[in-house]
Order: C-alpha cells, then structure tokens, then sequence
C-alpha cells in the first residue's frame, strides 16, 4: 500500500511520465489525466503503438523506443499486460511504476520493487496529484475560488 508520503515524494521529485496505453480520443481517462498533468507541470511521453503525436507529444511504440528519461511509467492497460510493462520500466531505468485505478499485478509489484522502482497501483495520478497538492474541490476540480458558501 502506498502511503501519502510516499505519493507525495513521488509526485513532487518526478516530472517525466511516459503513459503507457495513452489515447488520442479526449473522452477517454487516459487522455484527460494525461491533459491534467501535462497543464500542471508535467511532461507527459506517450506511449502506444497506434498514434504519431497525442497532446502535442510524440508517441512511442514502448517504452523501449524512448530516447529521453523517464521517471514514472503510468499505465492505463489491464492487469494482465502489467508484468511485460514493468520489465520495460526497468530496464530503461524508471524511478516508479504507477498502475491506474482497476488496474493490480502482484507480478508487476515484484518486478518493480526488485529493480528499485517505487510502485502504485489501483490510484490515479491525476486523482492523487490534485488530492495532495490542492487542486480537488467538492465537484473534483479546482475552481480556484477561496469560499466555505456551497453551490446551490
């Protein structure tokens, strides 16, 4: 279990994330945690095998055919996919495994913690970005308004 602590060093020391299953469709959760990161400072490297650009960004076919560093692998595949995943993590030396919410490998766990990497899984970057370092509100996004008064 990833304690908060742990979510918010993660966050707050890593600023290169490669998303793994990333798509180019603007309604699809992949895109819209991308979007939010990329607008609050991230640099967002996409990876999948069917897109050229998402987000303004190049995408890549893995992980392997990235020329950059990456700190953190985010992936929005199923659970089954993870284990492959997290080996090209390692290898190409990424600090943190994140797996999204719905989305647990106990292989993956294993395979990220032995090579050093920090892991996440069933939370969403996006989700826990905003939850701790202020960006929620009731309605889950940041209204950047100051007030204890409720909508009515």
């Amino acid at each position: 279990m990833s304690t908060i602590v742990t979510l918010r060093r993660i966050l707050k020391d890593n600023h290169t994330i490669a998303v793994v299953g990333l798509s180019a469709d603007w309604y699809r959760p992949s895109y819209f945690a991308a979007k939010y990161m990329q607008e609050h400072g991230f640099r967002i490297i996409p990876v999948n095998p069917k897109y050229t650009e998402i987000l303004g960004e190049r995408c890549y076919p893995d992980l392997a055919s990235i020329p950059d560093k990456v700190d953190i692998v985010d992936v929005f595949r199923k659970s089954d996919d993870c284990a492959p995943i997290a080996r090209e993590a390692a290898a190409i030396g990424a600090k943190a495994l994140w797996l999204q919410i719905g989305v647990m490998n106990d292989e993956a766990c294993q395979i990220a913690e032995s090579a050093g990497m920090d892991f996440v899984q069933n939370r969403c970057v996006k989700i826990e970005y905003a939850r701790l370092f202020g960006g929620l509100s009731w309605f889950g996004v940041n209204t950047r308004i100051i007030s204890a008064r409720r909508p009515v």
